[in-house]
């Protein structure tokens, strides 16, 4: 089952999308039989995951929407660049993206977040650099590249940090997202960036 596809659009001016958000997930959730504790835990991912988009659609616009198969089930939004972006402000999120100072953010959704920003303004450059372009970022631990694909999995950011420890595995340790999801998933499909979070009750 496919719920409503919900325009992200408003949601850095408004709560109506937000509200839509939650109510397309609490239908999922009924659709699918989760139990009470279930369904809190759905919501969770979908606040987590929508609590990161007002900063990505302030120059990219998206779409919501879950995908359930019995008890699986996957929290969609894909985004795209706004066609009416300049190179200049394209250039300026870039430079303070890879200066570091975004990046030096703490937590597992920051780093989601850079993830997509990388994808979402520099494809080529992701495309011909990674995972070394996500070094500086912090966020090299979860990026995965073959000749025709770059992505960031929570999946494989969780199987590196646990051989690292430290901060990556503290940060894991403290994430909601982390905690509950299976995986998250950042990729490029075509002209978007999807982030697919997955949980399977």
């Amino acid at each position: 089952m496919k719920s409503d596809i919900i325009n992200l659009s408003e949601i850095s001016k408004n709560t109506d999308s937000l509200s839509s958000v939650l109510s397309e997930t609490e239908k999922a959730a009924s659709y699918a039989n989760l139990d009470k504790k279930e369904a809190g835990r759905l919501r969770l991912l979908a606040e987590e995951l929508i609590g990161m988009l007002p900063e990505l659609l302030d120059f990219s616009k998206g779409t919501f929407w879950l995908d359930c198969n019995g008890k699986n089930i996957e929290l969609h939004t894909a985004l795209s660049p706004e066609e009416s972006m300049t190179s200049k402000k394209r250039d300026e999120l870039l430079k303070v993206s890879k200066s570091g100072k975004n990046a030096a953010a703490k937590g597992i959704m920051s780093k989601i977040k850079l993830a997509a920003t990388f994808m979402l303004l520099d494809y080529d450059d992701v495309m011909k650099y990674a995972p070394q372009i996500y070094n500086d970022a912090y966020i090299y631990l979860g990026t995965t590249k073959n000749t025709e694909l770059v992505s960031w999995s929570l999946a494989n950011y969780r199987h590196n940090a646990e051989e690292k420890k430290g901060e990556p595995w503290d940060e894991l340790e403290k994430s909601i997202i982390a905690n509950i999801a299976d995986d998250v998933l950042v990729s490029v499909d075509g002209k978007k960036v999807e982030i697919i979070v997955k949980k399977a009750f």
